[in-house]
């Protein structure tokens, strides 16, 4: 609900009038050609920000973990994948936003995909190398290429299209087996957003309309494709699930739904332009169709 009450108050902000609006919109304004102050800004901002962020995780995450010889590790047999969709959603989005970014500071296409859309790759490719040395992890080729697929998507719908046809997106509903096992699937709500994969789904959200131009279909509505597991309480099967919940086996969902591509709602206002943009990477809620790897289809007339 917290999240939802902050949005609200974007949005409320965004719409009102007065100086505070305008200066925000001039802000926000993407320049028609580069502003070296902008990309200045845009590039100390990312290396103080992703740079921190791995000194953090160095200090805050690895240091609880014995530290060991760099080697590889085969886990992509793990949680029946789930790790592997958050790598290609994460580096989509970072590559995105910052290209975005560059793109507001006036900077070409050529260097937004080669300084921009790069950045998810380089960035987690870095924590891959921290994992290579943590003993309780290790270096992941399958986290790489999850890494490089997140990139390529975005880059490569750029390179094609000149637009983004299919965005990664994220939802999230609590399950029972965050209660199961706390310490590893998360104590608090924010905790198992990230860490109970049971919860998650990643979808790929297609706009309908950007490829059938000359329809009528309109341009805000798409159709996503989702993927989800549950019955994780371990990585593997190596702890038996029937240690915490008997009843749970692991497997598989996919999703069938509609969604809204926030970025083609119509607006001149930049403020709710930026906001759109931010927002566009979680799936909204609607009806939805789920088949079973076990068998077996579900209606939802509105899944998270």
């Amino acid at each position: 609900m917290r999240f939802f009450k902050y949005y609200f108050l974007l949005l409320l902000f965004s719409l009102s009038d007065g100086v505070a609006q305008n200066q925000f919109q001039d802000l926000l304004t993407p320049s028609d050609s580069l502003n070296v102050p902008r990309r200045n800004a845009v590039v100390l901002s990312e290396t103080v920000a992703l740079g921190g962020a791995l000194v953090g995780l160095n200090q805050l995450w690895y240091k609880d973990y014995a530290k060991s010889d760099f080697h590889f590790k085969n886990d992509n047999a793990h949680w029946l994948q789930m790790d592997k969709a958050g790598h290609v959603y994460s580096s989509y989005h970072l590559g995105r936003f910052s290209a975005e970014l560059l793109d507001w500071s006036g900077v070409s296409k050529k260097h937004q995909l080669i300084f921009g859309a790069t950045t998810g790759f380089v960035f987690l490719t870095a924590v891959e190398v921290m994992d290579g040395y943590s003993a309780e992890w290790g270096f992941s080729w399958g986290d790489v290429a999850s890494n490089a697929s997140g990139t390529i998507l975005y880059a490569g719908q750029e390179l094609l299209w000149d637009e983004q046809r299919i965005v990664p997106k994220f939802s999230f509903h609590r399950t029972p087996y965050a209660g199961a096992r706390p310490e590893v699937l998360g104590s608090t709500f924010s905790e198992e957003i990230l860490k109970d994969y049971n919860g998650q789904t990643y979808w790929l959200s297609a706009n309908i309309h950007s490829f059938f131009k000359e329809s009528k279909i309109p341009k805000w509505l798409n159709v996503a494709v989702g993927y989800g597991a549950e019955g994780m309480i371990t990585a593997n099967d190596g702890l038996v699930n029937t240690v915490f919940l008997p009843e749970k086996e692991r497997t598989r969902q996919f999703y069938v739904s509609l969604d809204l591509d926030l970025t083609k709602i119509k607006t001149q206002n930049h403020v709710l332009k930026t906001l759109f943009s931010i927002f566009n990477s979680i799936k909204v809620p609607a009806p939805t169709l789920e088949f079973r790897e076990l068998g077996g289809i579900k209606a939802h007339l509105i899944y998270f």
